[in-house]
């Protein structure tokens, strides 16, 4: 790029000229010195957009990047909106953040936009997980909150995640109502940046123990942990917040022979030990199976960054050391907290579980073995938290989950909870092993009962401004231009949520899809394959999850039938971004 657009030029000049410190300028007119066009194309052509759960974003200067002034207008909008929405009360935030670079003196910026408009702040005087967050809003009786990460995405990103007064993340109508304030910033002098220090306050191991003592609530199966409490595990929070509860937690729930990954017991923004802090990558989970291998371990979870979401390797029928992706493990985890309730006699009719449209349709099929009824929400653990608050007084919840490695035991929070998980993976693990098997029997089990479903997540990157325009021609075309077959068999069932229409490509039947709109479109076969498309809401790509299905006749049989649905799942992808 050899030059700027004129519109992009007028908005670094508002920056140069505005009431922004010196450091920023410095930055920006070094970058304009060295011509860096496109980089400062990237960060200034839009607004960092304050979506439906808030910013994220890559962390520098401009108007499209992750800093002090993104954020303090983010906040003040979302002050503005809970002074209008609570009038009369004395309104009172939750503030926690990861391990990200800056987060910390972004949590103190954004306290003090908060103070400073009269809003009391709880901030936590270190780093802290996601859920705890969601349960400290609901323990402190709150108003909102805000949690600073950005969950899994590479280093150079940060995020701004704002929760309401259940402490789920913001769903409509206040999420729009909110974006409507925070748009209505236009510059950072109608921000209050001077912070009150009267109006915060400092909170961490209090809210630690509460938390703690809520899990202990949840635990299934005390007995079996107590005759296996040398259950070798391998643990690793790959830098991220989880280090501060998971290993007490277990502690508390009777596990003894816990090995940490010491080089991942650091809280490091930069993550040196790994390409990418995400649990769903083979590669970060690489150290902990390491060791997992030296120590001869049984069982190895890693969290991400924040906190929300666990990936786990466990022995497979070959005893070899498996990843298994977030559809596994959440029908393992469905399977066993609903046959402990049934043991239990805790079924009466009134349960229920919640998924997304994209998550294992094994899952419905264990629900309704159990008798026990499954939603299924829209993309993003928001949906699943927003049901819990509207069903809290008619039905009792069980567990949800979603296939990106996010999982909730229990209603002490409304979000996904990568501690909760992991505490109750541990117990499973435990369970299984006292009944002299484990939990790749447990899962090859559910799959002879249920049929045995794979599922694959393809995403495909498109960066920049060319890239969110390119994912938006595609989304385009599969809608004007829908497949006719995937892997040979017949398109029955095209489900546009944008559309919010269901239609059955035979009859020309339709009918409602009963979600709130959204850019997903899913693709159903004859053979009850399932193909959904939608963009990711926190990074440049667009997303493919292919499911597909088969009878399991019995345990030999598991490997041939692994390898001809992978090859099918292969050929849908290909099939689907070959004509795009």
């Amino acid at each position: 790029m050899k030059s700027l657009d004129p519109q992009i030029k007028d908005n670094i000049d508002s920056w140069l000229n505005g009431n922004y410190d010196e450091e920023t300028k410095a930055t920006i007119r070094k970058k304009l010195d060295n011509e860096e066009y496109q980089e400062l194309t990237d960060a200034f052509y839009k607004d960092l957009e304050f979506g439906t759960g808030g910013l994220r974003g890559i962390m520098g200067v401009g108007s499209n990047r992750v800093n002090k002034y993104t954020f303090g207008m983010a906040t003040q909008g979302f002050s503005n909106f809970l002074k209008q929405h609570y009038p009369n009360e004395q309104i009172k935030v939750v503030i926690a953040h990861d391990c990200r670079n800056n987060s910390e003196e972004l949590a103190q910026v954004v306290a003090d936009v908060f103070s400073a408009n009269g809003i009391y702040v709880y901030l936590f005087e270190g780093l802290r997980p996601t859920p705890e967050l969601s349960f400290a809003i609901r323990e402190l009786n709150c108003h909102g909150g805000v949690m600073l990460t950005a969950s899994h995405n590479p280093k150079e990103y940060n995020g701004y995640k704002a929760y309401d007064r259940h402490g789920c993340q913001l769903v409509a109508p206040q999420d729009k109502a909110v974006m409507e304030e925070v748009q209505k910033i236009e510059n950072i002098n109608h921000v209050s940046f001077q912070g009150i220090s009267k109006n915060i306050e400092s909170i961490g191991k209090e809210i630690d123990e509460k938390y703690l003592d809520a899990l202990m609530d949840i635990s299934l199966s005390n007995e079996a942990i107590s005759r296996q409490n040398d259950l070798s595990i391998v643990f690793s929070p790959i830098h991220g917040t989880s280090g501060v509860l998971v290993p007490p937690a277990l502690k508390r729930y009777g596990f003894k022979n816990v090995t940490l990954v010491e080089e991942q017991m650091t809280y490091d923004g930069d993550f040196p030990t790994v390409e990418y802090p995400n649990p769903e990558e083979k590669e970060a989970l690489t150290m902990a199976l390491n060791k997992a291998k030296e120590i001869d371990a049984e069982l190895v979870m890693a969290t991400d960054p924040d906190a929300d979401r666990v990936g786990i390797a466990i022995k497979d029928h070959h005893d070899e050391w498996v990843l298994l992706n977030g559809n596994q493990t959440g029908a393992l985890i469905i399977n066993y907290v609903l046959n402990a309730w049934k043991e239990a006699n805790k079924l009466n009719g009134d349960e229920y579980i919640v998924k997304t449209i994209v998550t294992s349709y094994l899952i419905d099929a264990i629900a309704e073995h159990y008798g026990v009824e499954c939603y299924n929400t829209l993309t993003g653990f928001k949906y699943i938290g927003e049901l819990m608050t509207k069903l809290e007084d008619e039905k009792q919840f069980v567990a949800g989950g979603e296939e990106s490695y996010g999982y909730l035991i229990g209603d002490h929070v409304r979000d996904k909870d990568a501690i909760v998980s992991s505490v109750i993976i541990a117990e499973m693990a435990a369970y299984y092993k006292d009944q002299g098997t484990s939990l790749f029997d447990a899962l090859l089990n559910i799959y002879l009962q249920h049929g045995y479903y794979r599922e694959k997540l393809v995403s495909v990157y498109k960066r920049g401004r060319e890239g969110a325009e390119e994912i938006q021609k595609m989304l385009k075309n599969y809608r004007e231009n829908p497949p006719k077959k995937l892997a040979g068999s017949d398109v029955t069932v095209i489900k546009d949520y944008k559309a919010q229409v269901s239609r059955n490509v035979k009859t020309g039947e339709t009918q409602d899809t009963d979600l709130p709109v959204s850019n997903v479109l899913q693709f159903v076969t004859e053979d009850e394959t399932m193909v959904t498309v939608r963009p990711s809401g926190t990074e440049p790509k667009i997303k493919f999850y292919c499911s597909v299905n088969t009878e399991l006749a019995n345990r030999t049989g598991f490997d041939k039938k692994t390898s001809e649905l992978e090859k099918k799942m292969d050929t849908i992808i290909q099939e689907l971004t070959e004509e795009n």
